[in-house]
């Protein structure tokens, strides 16, 4: 086992752990964020989506040992006001069902907005895509993610 130093929500927290061992299990079992969710285990559904160096990336599909001196956050370390306006815009459009997802939305819906404020349906759809829901609300995802940009912009509506 290796200490691996990295920063998570803005801390400096070392972590003792196999440096194959999975973002993932890190989080949850070592740090107790347990707002990361895991999914498939494979990268592929998007529930246990985080941010790495403010790029979203798949925390079962990164291994500990590659992520000394970067940075982390996770859904219980964002504030702002772009995942303010993404919760707002989240309840307004009746986005969440069964709700299993949506962390890992809301941390990729978050990534494209801080690069591409104003995003049309095809950059929203390809941020979007790999973040599975199963409840199939992909049009009120859309819908959050523009209803958020507007009002980010200053134009939401009243």
């Amino acid at each position: 086992m290796a200490t691996v130093t990295i920063r998570v929500n803005g801390r400096e927290v070392p972590v003792r752990a196999e440096g194959d061992t999975p973002l993932l299990w890190v989080l949850r079992d070592e740090l107790g964020l347990t707002g990361t969710k895991f999914g498939c285990g494979k990268g592929l559904c998007g529930a246990c989506t985080v941010h790495v160096n403010d790029a979203p990336v798949r925390s079962c599909s990164v291994a500990i040992g590659a992520l000394s001196g970067r940075s982390v956050q996770t859904i219980e370390g964002m504030r702002g006001d772009v995942v303010a306006a993404l919760r707002r815009a989240w309840i307004d459009e009746s986005v969440p069902q069964c709700g299993y997802c949506q962390v890992g939305q809301v941390m990729s819906a978050s990534a494209l907005l801080r690069t591409t404020p104003s995003p049309n349906d095809e950059q929203i759809d390809a941020a979007m895509r790999g973040n599975i829901c199963r409840c199939g609300t992909y049009p009120r995802i859309r819908a959050a993610i523009h209803r958020a940009a507007r009002a980010l912009a200053g134009h939401a509506e009243r």
